[in-house]
């Protein structure tokens, strides 16, 4: 197979179009048109849908980029830093991570791995959606409890867990009686929770009162008094610590873990293993209190 053919495919699929791939690569359309057409001969394959104004790969055609890809920018690399003498971690560094952890402490991890590896662009978008890796252009995900998948590794680097919290004022229910609370997200809500405590796990009846899009909302809202919630013990460790907050239990079935997640069909780059070494270096025991004295330091 040509591997500059194969390289002018994924340029082309990359864009979108031959139009784009020709002012994103200052190569001459023509030129790109004419290389993916003899790949498409010499694999007897329609890689391409081609439309009156659009562009679209075919069911071969997606395989085969998904699938080459990656091999060709580790091609790049390693030929980039033999060229240069060594293995330092270079290049563009793509990272889709979860809203709350990117609100609480991405920042921090970010700017001081940006001073260590310089050479390094590192790009982190936010969001809680899963995403696709090979489509969407992305290095390494950070995503909380994942659902398995086979095309995926990773290890876990931070475990947490939910606690019910409240304002000393706020007093648990006896009883039957529902109690107020914020939650997070519009859909159904459980009726009760089961809270582990020290004498065994009590069911608490709730009233959710008001419902917030992010984790963030809620814990400012349970500081002003309006109900109990479901929070990460990371996130309120300090405000139980001071007093501002109490804890009437551990939420049960309720533990975290963050993963770190790529392609396991590719070898990792450099620059996403610079970034795993990172993060243990942070968080060296993985724990909720480490988690929460990095968010509070």
């Amino acid at each position: 197979m040509d591997l500059l053919a194969l390289a002018d495919f994924n340029l082309v699929a990359r864009h979108g179009g031959f139009g784009k791939a020709s002012r994103a690569a200052a190569r001459p359309k023509a030129t790109l048109s004419r290389r993916v057409a003899e790949l498409e001969s010499s694999l007897n394959l329609r890689l391409f849908e081609r439309g009156a104004r659009s562009l679209k790969l075919t069911q071969e055609g997606r395989a085969l980029y998904e699938r080459t890809g990656a091999l060709l920018t580790e091609l790049d690399e390693t030929a980039a830093a033999i060229a240069s003498g060594g293995d330092k971690p270079r290049g563009r560094l793509r990272i889709s991570a979860p809203l709350l952890f990117s609100q609480t402490t991405m920042g921090r991890l970010a700017a001081g791995f940006a001073l260590r590896h310089p050479q390094v662009r590192l790009e982190i978008t936010t969001e809680d959606r899963p995403v696709d890796m090979i489509e969407e252009g992305f290095d390494l995900v950070i995503r909380v409890n994942p659902d398995p998948d086979e095309s995926l590794v990773g290890r876990i680097f931070l475990r947490d867990r939910l606690v019910v919290v409240a304002t000393p004022g706020l007093k648990r229910p006896k009883g039957n009686l529902a109690v107020p609370v914020v939650v997070r997200g519009m859909g159904h809500q459980p009726a009760a929770w089961d809270v582990k405590r020290p004498s065994g796990i009590s069911r608490i009846a709730v009233d959710p009162v008001l419902r917030l899009s992010s984790l963030m909302m809620v814990r400012d809202a349970v500081r002003a008094g309006v109900g109990a919630a479901r929070l990460p013990v990371s996130l309120v460790s300090h405000d139980l610590a001071s007093g501002r907050l109490v804890r009437w239990g551990d939420l049960d079935g309720s533990d975290i873990a963050l993963w770190t997640l790529y392609p396991s069909r590719r070898l990792l780059s450099a620059r996403v293993s610079a970034f795993l070494d990172y993060l243990k270096e942070a968080f060296p025991k993985g724990t909720p209190e480490e988690l929460a004295a990095y968010i509070g330091g």
